[in-house]
């Protein structure tokens, strides 16, 4: 028998200056939408086995309904299918282990992405091999929800190199708006 390929756990969120992912509202904005973010995330997407968000976030993707997914919720005691979505299950982290949802999902092996929100992303800062930060430096979102738990008495880089990631180089997504992507790697 061939052992699985392990799990390769990667983040990806896109931040305002101030260190925001989503509005006061608990959405997106406009504002920190950027064609070459889009791409990037999109294409991460296709690539990954399995995507891993909380209820309220989501990928504004048109491959969305193709893709395997673990959704994290509190509205049930372990592990359950998610009725509104075959490719979906439902996953309640104090009810069962991260590796059971990915059984039940049917991922061995390969690539987990995990986009959000704040709580999803605070759950798997031990755990990423890589986190892919974009930022849009000339966004700011005040009163705007955090990108992670601890976010804005430190900055996200701050919370990052904290749990034992640094920083590779950067690559620009959009020169005009000088958004930008960084990987941020397990040492």
């Amino acid at each position: 028998m061939t052992p699985m390929p392990a799990l390769t756990i990667e983040g990806y969120v896109i931040v305002s200056a101030d260190g925001m992912l989503a509005g006061a509202d608990r959405v997106m904005p406009d504002a920190l939408k950027f064609e070459g973010d889009k791409q990037f995330f999109s294409d991460a997407l296709d690539r990954a086995a399995l995507i891993v968000h909380g209820r309220h976030s989501f990928e504004d993707q048109p491959n969305f309904p193709r893709r395997k997914r673990i959704i994290v919720t509190r509205t049930i005691g372990t592990i359950a299918p998610d009725p509104s979505n075959p490719k979906a299950i439902l996953w309640n982290p104090a009810g069962a282990p991260f590796e059971a949802a990915c059984e039940h999902a049917g991922v061995g092996g390969g690539t987990v992405a995990i986009i959000g929100g704040p709580d999803v992303f605070g759950m798997f800062m031990d755990r990423y091999d890589t986190f892919w930060l974009s930022q849009a430096p000339q966004v700011r979102l005040p009163d705007g929800e955090p990108c992670f738990p601890g976010v804005p008495a430190r900055s996200p880089q701050q919370i990052l190199a904290a749990h034992g990631l640094k920083a590779g180089k950067a690559q620009i997504l959009d020169a005009a708006a000088d958004v930008s992507v960084t990987p941020w790697r397990r040492v």
